[in-house]
C-alpha cells in the first residue's frame, strides 16, 4: 500500500466543558484530539485513550466507519481485534490500530507540539486522498 502523505493545513482550539480541545484540519477533514478530551479526566491521557480503544463497542464503531469510508481498510486484522476486544489481556493503542488495519479515521502524532491521537471524518464521506497534489506541492503547509 503506498504511503499517504498527510499535511496539516490548520490547527484550531475549541473550549468544551472548560477543557481546551485541539482540532486539526487535514486535507479538509477535521480531526478532534482524543488526547485533549482524555486529559479532562486523567493526568495520563494515553492510558485513557488506550482503554477506550480496547472496548468492543469502540472497536466495532471504528471498524464500521473504516469499512464504509476507507477502501484500504484491512478487514482481517479488524476481525482479530474485534475477537480480542474486552479480554483482560487485550491492549490497543491508536498507533497499533492504524498500523495493523490501515485506518484513516484516527491519526496519531508524537512530539511536543502535535502529541496525541485524533479522530475525525465521522460526519462526512472521506475521499481517497483528494488533496494529495496540494500536499505534495512545495508551498503546502505542514
Amino acid at each position: 500500500m503506498p504511503e499517504t502523505k498527510v499535511c496539516f493545513v490548520m490547527k484550531t482550539k475549541i473550549d468544551v466543558q472548560e477543557t481546551t480541545v485541539t482540532v486539526f484540519s487535514v486535507n479538509e477533514e477535521d480531526y478532534i484530539s482524543l488526547t485533549d478530551i482524555a486529559r479532562h479526566k486523567s493526568n495520563d491521557p494515553f492510558i485513557v485513550v488506550c482503554n477506550w480503544m480496547r472496548n468492543r463497542n469502540t472497536i466495532e464503531y471504528l471498524g464500521l466507519w473504516e469499512t464504509l469510508y476507507n477502501p484500504d481498510f484491512k478487514p482481517i486484522e479488524f476481525d482479530r481485534f474485534r475477537m480480542e476486544a474486552g479480554l483482560n489481556a487485550f491492549t490497543l493503542s491508536p498507533q497499533k490500530w492504524i498500523n495493523a488495519t490501515g485506518a484513516r479515521g484516527i491519526i496519531s502524532r508524537s512530539g511536543k507540539s502535535q502529541f496525541g491521537a485524533y479522530t475525525g471524518g465521522t460526519s462526512s464521506v472521506r475521499k481517497a486522498n483528494p488533496f494529495e497534489q496540494h500536499c505534495n506541492s512545495p508551498d503546502a503547509g505542514a
